[in-house]
């Protein structure tokens, strides 16, 4: 009988249409990981180097912390009741009807615009190799490439991703090795200055050369607060888990097991590579203009790392478009449930493949690149402001989710599917299997830094657009809430 049943679970067997629990926690894993690394990591590193200095690494671990409880707040319900487009889904059930409205519409509209610019930029690292080939057919090509994966079963697009994650990490790992082979047998390096994790301390100012917050002559703001801005932003992805866990095989395992290690992977693949870059690269010499993982190989003489690099971003571009179709789908299918969107959107082909869902997210993010190559400065000006300060109202709402989320099953009204069913109070709270810690006040601590980041972005004239942006966008939101339900 068992085995009859795990056959009814795959990918490949016609059976009643339902989402396929085809994720394994190998899958989950990867995926987890993967989610944290990216071309933030790989070149956006640059920037916030630029703007605390070696200090960066306490951004990072600072705003390691706050993504970690924001992913242990999700998790926790994801573990109790594990559902496809989980935010908009919690939101819906034990918020409102509008709060899953608006975090569905805003969590799929935040990465349709993150897949934009992942396949508008995807030809340039193609062209690297081959500068005849147009970069529009680079991202219809990719486009269809993994919109193809996407519609094979929830267990390929766990594979894709769980291999673009292999090479990452393998990448990262390779660089943190190499640094620390120039520390420890004294490699001498392009600048001169000897690789040492001394260097943190003696060069360019020390460990805090801009303070926690100082003017620069331009008028620019730096230091490690302003840093805390580009540090959230590059976490972004790690969210993903949540989505996940109503495909997930055992998810009271795997989920926990794979936001725990996110503290982990953040002090290994942000800390860790970024403090050994530091030690071997002056941080003042880090200027942006090539990737810090390039210019650390460079430094010893080893100049094939561009090429290699080169590749490693390309295939971190396609997992986060992979990742993307892969949430936009399923948040489709959650709002159709939900009679948050068309009824179409819900519905299911015998593989368990949300079809509607991905062609529809597939074809306005290609309508989305063309904008790009048509209007790139309003594109990168406008239309990614928004993306920015969506993640901070995706945060946002996935703490006040769990509050409420709390409230209703400290009040008895767990789904009736769960373990919690028919237990109210302490005893209900109690028997949360993942919870999330301290959580009578780290959901307050963790809104009040996200709040603090949004203030840190009014400092910053590029991400001053994306406040404002993010205002207008939630009014249009609200109004297209009102708009939907005054026509039922």
């Amino acid at each position: 009988m068992a085995s009859e049943n795990k056959k009814h679970e795959t990918d490949d067997v016609p059976v009643p249409a339902t989402l396929r629990k085809s994720l394994k926690n190998r899958h989950i894993q990867l995926i987890a990981l993967g989610g944290a690394i990216g071309t933030g990591l790989f070149y956006g590193s640059s920037e916030s180097i630029a703007l605390a200095g070696p200090s960066i690494l306490l951004a990072y671990l600072i705003g390691g912390l706050a993504i970690f409880m924001i992913v242990r707040a999700l998790s926790e319900m994801s573990v109790e009741d594990p559902k496809a487009g989980a935010f908009s889904y919690y939101a819906t059930r034990y918020w409102s009807k509008r709060a899953g409205f608006i975090s569905g519409w805003n969590y799929w509209f935040n990465y349709i615009l993150v897949s934009m610019v992942e396949l508008a930029v995807v030809g340039s690292f193609v062209n690297y190799w081959f500068p005849a080939i147009p970069t529009w057919v680079s991202a219809a090509v990719f486009l269809v490439v993994i919109c193809a994966a996407n519609l094979l079963g929830v267990s390929k697009f766990g594979e894709f991703e769980f291999w673009f994650a292999i090479i990452k990490i393998v990448a990262v790992i390779a660089m943190i090795l190499g640094g620390l082979a120039v520390i420890v047998f004294s490699l001498p390096t392009e600048s001169g200055v000897k690789a040492s994790f001394a260097n943190w301390f003696t060069v360019g100012g020390g460990f805090f050369p801009n303070g926690l917050m100082a003017q620069a002559k331009d008028g620019s703001w730096t230091g490690l607060l302003m840093a805390l801005v580009v540090v959230m932003f590059s976490f972004g992805g790690t969210e993903l888990i949540g989505i996940t866990a109503g495909e997930t095989e055992d998810p009271k395992t795997t989920i926990p097991r794979a936001t725990n290690d996110i503290i982990w992977r953040i002090l290994v693949f942000y800390i860790g590579a970024l403090g050994v870059i530091m030690a071997v690269v002056p941080w003042n010499t880090i200027d942006g203009k090539s990737s810090p993982f390039v210019q650390i190989f460079d430094s010893v003489g080893v100049h094939a790392a561009a090429g290699i690099l080169n590749f490693v971003c390309l295939t971190a571009v396609m997992s986060v478009y992979n990742s993307g179709l892969y949430a936009n789908s399923r948040m489709l299918y959650s709002l159709a449930k939900q009679g948050n969107a068309p009824a179409y959107l819900g519905k299911l082909n015998r593989h368990g493949v949300p079809v509607a869902g991905v062609l529809t997210s597939a074809v306005i993010t290609a309508l989305a690149v063309v904008v790009v190559f048509v209007w790139p400065e309003f594109a990168f000006n406008y239309l990614m402001s928004i993306a920015t300060i969506a993640g901070i109202i995706n945060w946002t709402m996935i703490m006040f989710t769990e509050m409420k989320f709390r409230r209703v099953v400290a009040a008895g009204g767990a789904p009736a599917d769960t373990e919690l069913a028919g237990k109210s109070g302490q005893e209900a709270l109690d028997a949360i299997h993942f919870k999330l810690p301290f959580a009578r006040v780290t959901p307050w601590v963790v809104l009040a830094f996200l709040a603090l980041v949004v203030v840190l972005m009014c400092f910053s004239a590029s991400y001053r657009v994306a406040v404002i942006a993010g205002v207008i966008w939630l009014v249009i939101l609200f109004v297209a809430y009102q708009v939907t339900q005054a026509r039922k």
